[in-house]
């Protein structure tokens, strides 16, 4: 494929950012015209998802193609997989490669990866070390401790940003993002990363768009009955320093949720600014424009905030496709962030080595399960998602998790308690064994508690651990067999 021939790709990465956060993904509280706008004349994923729930391990997959078993980062703290990246392949293709804002890379922040030139705005650093901090000390802020907000026990107080709207971050991106598109030589095709901090925690909107939505308006956090159980030991430790644990306030709790629908807002409207400036300097037909996250938030719903969970608050994440090659259509299908890497190699026409994820063009692969994990061994959090099922089993809580996306789509029950969900359970443990290098040898059925529990029979082993189940999970009682199910009797049928 000619140079000429290949499509510049700009990517609208967002940090902490779930799906349902957009108005193309239905919601009705939030205003977001640029990405729906995105998503009325391109291709939405509607079962997109992150291989690993936390920020690295979740940037390492997108960037190389490997979960996190195959690039062996597995937490924030961990170096990312050194395997080459797709900002690689397209420079060395012939692509002009140009990063902007966070990328999170992992043991050296200001590294390139694959990137010719990177504008670095990371959460930390300092003016000497980090383009975005140098630009705000440079219009007078240097006095500024936390451009970005105050976090240790302020991280879920909403707060006003300590700059104005021309000095926020996702400002400054848009800004930078512009630079470059203004500056580039059209006749080479380029890829553009442009990365936001928004709206990871502490949620600070800039004046005036912090009073973009009424507190009191906002919806209060989703709890279903026996959302307990379906937490594990990762979010009571998040609610635990993150100062989360200590009880409610109704109030507080709107205002976090305006907020952080605010940072959205307004990282959309920044994103509106890079759109109008690629019709401005005439790409904009022979330009992919990828919109993604690397992982959600909880935002209180079951009781809970931050991410490092397989429910869909924390790892669902919005992808949108828009430009050559992608019709306006949504996809059902279950998709990963590691499909990523193949689908910009192989719109860009480039040779690559296949690794873990699928190219999602000409459409993606049907019928087929996707995975994602966090930590490992005894910590280790795994996930199988199919179009129907989604499995999830933490090491740490010998618990088994089974939601069926179908009929439960707001993920409220457990069906891994359940007796007549039996077959379901088998086929996934079966999947997770064969998937994932840790799980190959685990007896699930040793481990966990959710066995059934015939009434009326003298206890064996598996019975007095079912019987244990229910201390940790109310919902468990659902692993009592009373009996089959009445079938109407439908003559002719």
């Amino acid at each position: 494929m000619a140079a000429t021939d290949q499509p510049n790709i700009v990517i609208l990465f967002a940090d902490q950012l779930r799906a349902d956060a957009l108005g193309c993904y239905g919601n009705r509280m939030t205003d977001t015209p640029a990405c729906d706008s995105l998503a009325a004349s391109g291709t939405r994923y509607d079962a997109a998802y992150t291989p690993s729930p936390v920020c690295v391990p979740a940037r390492s997959a997108f960037i190389t193609g490997l979960e996190p078993q195959h690039g062996e980062c597995f937490d924030n703290e961990m170096p990312m997989s050194q395997a080459t990246t797709f900002m690689d392949e397209l420079t060395t293709a012939g692509y002009r490669t140009h990063g902007v804002g966070k990328m999170h890379f992992t043991p050296d922040g200001a590294s390139l990866r694959g990137f010719q030139t990177r504008d670095t705005g990371e959460e930390f650093g300092t003016p000497e070390t980090d383009d975005y901090l140098d630009f705000v000390a440079s219009r007078g802020f240097d006095h500024v401790e936390h451009p970005h907000g105050l976090r240790d026990e302020m991280y879920y107080v909403p707060q006003l940003s300590p700059v104005p709207e021309e000095l926020h971050h996702s400002h400054w991106v848009a800004d930078r993002s512009i630079a470059f598109l203004d500056q580039h030589d059209q006749n080479r095709p380029f890829l553009l990363w442009s990365s936001f901090i928004a709206p990871h925690p502490p949620f600070a909107p800039p004046s005036p768009w912090h009073r973009r939505f009424e507190p009191s308006a906002m919806p209060d956090p989703f709890i279903p009955q026996g959302s307990d159980g379906l937490l594990t030991v990762f979010n009571r430790l998040q609610n635990r320093y993150k100062y989360r644990d200590g009880g409610t306030d109704r109030r507080l709790e709107q205002l976090r949720s305006a907020y952080y629908f605010a940072s959205v807002s307004y990282l959309d409207s920044q994103i509106a600014r890079i759109l109008r400036a690629l019709d401005d300097v005439g790409c904009r037909e022979n330009t992919v424009i990828l919109l993604s996250a690397d992982h959600g938030e909880f935002l209180g719903d079951y009781g809970a905030y931050g991410k490092r969970s397989f429910l869909d608050v924390a790892a669902r994440v919005p992808l949108i496709i828009n430009g050559p090659g992608f019709s306006e259509e949504v996809r059902n299908e279950p998709v990963s962030l590691i499909d990523v890497r193949p689908t910009l190699l192989e719109l860009a026409g480039i040779d690559y080595e296949e690794r873990d994820g699928a190219a999602l063009v000409p459409q993606p692969p049907a019928q087929r399960a996707i995975y994602g994990q966090f930590q490992d061994g005894e910590l280790g959090l795994y996930a199988v998602i199919t179009h129907e099922w989604k499995y999830i089993w933490s090491a740490f809580d010998r618990a088994e998790f089974l939601i069926d996306r179908i009929r439960d789509p707001r993920e409220t029950r457990n069906l891994a308690f359940n007796p007549r969900r039996r077959e379901v359970v088998e086929d996934m443990r079966a999947r997770a064994r064969a998937h994932f290098d840790d799980l190959t040898d685990t007896d699930f059925a040793a481990l966990s508690a959710n066995g059934p529990l015939p009434l009326g029979e003298r206890p064996s082993e598996d019975l007095l651990r079912a019987l244990r189940a229910l201390e940790r999970d109310p919902e468990a009682s659902t692993l009592v067999v009373r009996g089959g199910p009445w079938i109407p009797d439908r003559p002719g049928a």
